[in-house]
């Protein structure tokens, strides 16, 4: 039974193919193979279904091509005995037969551990499964982790290689779910961070943004003790409550200080609060609790002016005791700024200017011209603006940019 009428729906397509991936990886355990075919059933996909309209059952549409796929490719490396193509057979015809799985078993979930490979490093392991869970583009990632789109691309090529070779299992038990929590926490936030503040041609991404919030939850549900997990959520949820407020209906830019909070998500708001409230007693506070903490600050102040900055600016000194990083840097000059005033912020922002990651990083000269502007230094905050309009990765961010400096220049 299929939808008449319908057309290809890229999007759709798209969002149903982590968790293709994720079943086609738990019954093969080869990634490599297990994208391509993906790719190829995507393919098929926006051939046939304009044609044929969109089946009712797109995700198992999709498993059924793409495990067919794998076993004629792996039929082609090799001629194999007849037991053999008998269980390459049961196993294809065990993943179409698969519908979408309950949440107390999600393949994304479970693809994202996966990809989180005890053969890669951190930083291979959380660029392979932003590619593969995420679904962001190379560049998308290469903007992220602040490196040049040809080194992310060799790097997501060799992490799938070494996975390929490693000789590895990809079965994931209860104690390596432990180890690897660390990357699947950070892949998460690096997946929200795309959606909230896209690096693309739009200010956000919700559909990036739910999924990342979607599978936080479905991680809680797993590991329900685990107060770093829950800070992750809270996190999400205090900082996605304020999508509503943060661009106009042209498309642009609304800072914090301008923001009309009445358009915050209250409900999302007292649920990050409650989730955050639960997670701090439980020991070590580790850095996605502090800066949900931070987030909770911001978020039930009244108003900018009535932040209460001071404890801002402790709470991110406290997080660069446990997590040294020149963007939490970046962030605390703008807190110190509110506190002893922007001169004490420059003086801060001019220790990152030489920082290898940053000082290529429009936000920094951004924050430098809002704080000479602040000072009614118009010469040097035209020039950052101008500056980091240049550097913008956002059409959004280069445009309030633009907007800044030309209100400077009137």
């Amino acid at each position: 039974m299929t939808q008449s009428g319908a057309t290809f729906d890229a999007k759709l397509a798209a969002s149903l193919a982590p968790q293709v991936l994720g079943t086609l990886m738990r019954r093969f355990g080869d990634i490599v193979a297990a994208e391509d075919a993906v790719q190829e059933a995507l393919i098929a996909a926006a051939l046939d279904w304009p044609h044929k309209s969109i089946p009712q059952n797109p995700a198992g549409w999709l498993m059924r091509v793409a495990s067919r796929r794998m076993v004629d490719n792996i039929r082609s490396e090799s001629a194999r005995r007849k037991r053999e193509s008998e269980w390459l057979e049961n196993q294809a015809d065990a993943v179409a037969a698969e519908e979408y799985p309950d949440p107390q078993r999600d393949d994304t979930l479970h693809l994202l551990f996966l990809c989180c490979h005890p053969s890669l490093s951190d930083a291979s392991a959380i660029s392979l499964t932003l590619r593969a869970v995420g679904g962001l583009t190379t560049n998308e990632i290469a903007r992220a982790f602040l490196v040049p789109e040809a080194t992310m691309a060799q790097r997501i090529s060799r992490a799938k290689q070494t996975i390929k070779t490693s000789g590895i299992p990809f079965a994931v038990t209860d104690a390596e779910r432990g180890t690897r929590l660390p990357s699947v926490l950070h892949i998460l936030y690096l997946i929200f961070n795309e959606g909230y503040a896209s690096s693309g041609e739009s200010l956000q991404r919700p559909d990036l943004a739910a999924e990342a919030i979607r599978l936080a939850r479905l991680l809680i549900q797993l590991l329900p003790a685990n107060a770093e997990a829950e800070g992750l959520l809270a996190l999400m949820l205090l900082n996605d409550a304020r999508r509503e407020a943060r661009i106009t209906t042209d498309g642009l830019l609304v800072p914090l200080d301008e923001q009309n909070r009445s358009l915050w998500n209250r409900a999302s708001i007292a649920e990050g609060v409650a989730l955050l409230t639960r997670a701090l007693p439980r020991g070590a506070v580790g850095p996605y609790q502090l800066q949900a903490a931070i987030a909770a600050v911001h978020d039930e102040a009244q108003s900018y002016a009535a932040t209460d900055w001071p404890q801002i600016l402790a709470l991110y000194d406290l997080l660069l005791r446990i997590q040294e990083n020149p963007v939490i840097r970046l962030n605390r000059a703008v807190a110190l700024a509110m506190v002893e005033g922007p001169r004490a912020g420059l003086e801060a922002l001019a220790l990152l200017l030489t920082d290898t990651h940053l000082k290529h990083h429009h936000r920094l000269f951004a924050v430098r011209g809002h704080l000479h502007e602040m000072l009614g230094e118009k010469t040097s905050a035209l020039q950052d603006y101008q500056k980091a309009a240049a550097l913008a990765t956002s059409i959004p961010d280069r445009d309030y940019l633009v907007l800044k400096a030309a209100r400077l220049q009137l």
